[in-house]
C-alpha cells in the first residue's frame, strides 16, 4: 500500500494508559418523605432505605455490572448506596465495598431528612430560586456550591491515586452525579441534574483531566419498568 493509499479508520475509544474509570451509579429509589416522619440523619445527612422499587433497580443495576470489569467498588455510607452495591458485591464474588465519604448527598441544611421533596412539589419562592440560580446554598444552611465542588475534587483525587488504570464502581447521589460532570464538562452548575435513579454515569481520568463518557445510561432499566427518580 502506497503512502496515498494509508487508512485511517475510526476506532473505538479507549482508555488512555493509566487512566481510571469511573462508573457514578446513582442509588436506587429510596423510601417516600413523609412530614410526619423524617428520614434518621447519618452525619447531618438524611438517610433513608431503599423503597421496595429501589431495591429491584439495585438488583438490575448489580446484574448489568457483573458482566462487566469492575476492580473495586465505593459506597458513600449512607444506607441507600450500599444497598444498591449489595447485589453486584454478590454477583462479583470476592469484592469488599469501600467507603468514601467524601461523595455523600450535597448537605441540604434546614431541607434534610426528606423536607427538600415536599419544598420542590410545592415550588416555593426558595425552590424557584434552587433551580434558577443553581445553588444548593439558597436553602437555609445547605452547602455552598464551593465546599460542595472541593470535596469532590478531593474524593475524586483519592479515588485516582489509588485506583490507577482501573475501572471501579461508585454508588453514589444524584447531586454528586451533577456536580462531578458539571466539573467535567464545565457546564452550568444544574445541567447534569436528574440522573435516574439506578443510571450509570462515567468519568474518565487521566493525567488530573476528568472526561464525561456516559449520563444517565438506564439501558438496564427500560425493558423493566423499574425506572424511578425522585430527588434526594
Amino acid at each position: 500500500m502506497t503512502e496515498d493509499q494509508t487508512e485511517y479508520r475510526q476506532e473505538p475509544y479507549e482508555p488512555p494508559p493509566g487512566a481510571v474509570e469511573l462508573l457514578l451509579v446513582r442509588h436506587g429509589a429510596s423510601e417516600p418523605a413523609r412530614p410526619d416522619r423524617p428520614f434518621p440523619l447519618v452525619d447531618g445527612h438524611g438517610d433513608p432505605a431503599l423503597a421496595p422499587e429501589g431495591l429491584e433497580q439495585a438488583r438490575w443495576v448489580g446484574e448489568r455490572l457483573a458482566k462487566e470489569r469492575i476492580d473495586a467498588v465505593y459506597v458513600t455510607g449512607l444506607r441507600r448506596t450500599a444497598q444498591t452495591a449489595e447485589p453486584l458485591l454478590r454477583l462479583q464474588g470476592g469484592l469488599e465495598p469501600r467507603v468514601e465519604k467524601g461523595l455523600r448527598e450535597v448537605h441540604l441544611g434546614e431541607w434534610e431528612g426528606g423536607l427538600l421533596r415536599k419544598m420542590v412539589a410545592e415550588n416555593g419562592p426558595v425552590a424557584q430560586r434552587l433551580w434558577a440560580e443553581g445553588r444548593w446554598d439558597v436553602i437555609p444552611g445547605a452547602e455552598s456550591p464551593e465546599a460542595f465542588a472541593g470535596r469532590i475534587q478531593d474524593a475524586v483525587d483519592r479515588l485516582v491515586a489509588a485506583h490507577a488504570g482501573q475501572r471501579i464502581a461508585v454508588f453514589t447521589h444524584g447531586g454528586v452525579i451533577a456536580q462531578a460532570l458539571a466539573m467535567a464538562s464545565g457546564s452550568r452548575p444544574f445541567a447534569f441534574i436528574g440522573a435516574d435513579n439506578a443510571s450509570i454515569s462515567s468519568l474518565v481520568v487521566v493525567d488530573g483531566k476528568w472526561l464525561v463518557r456516559r449520563f444517565n445510561d438506564i439501558a438496564h432499566l427500560e425493558t423493566t419498568g423499574a425506572g424511578f427518580s425522585p430527588l434526594s
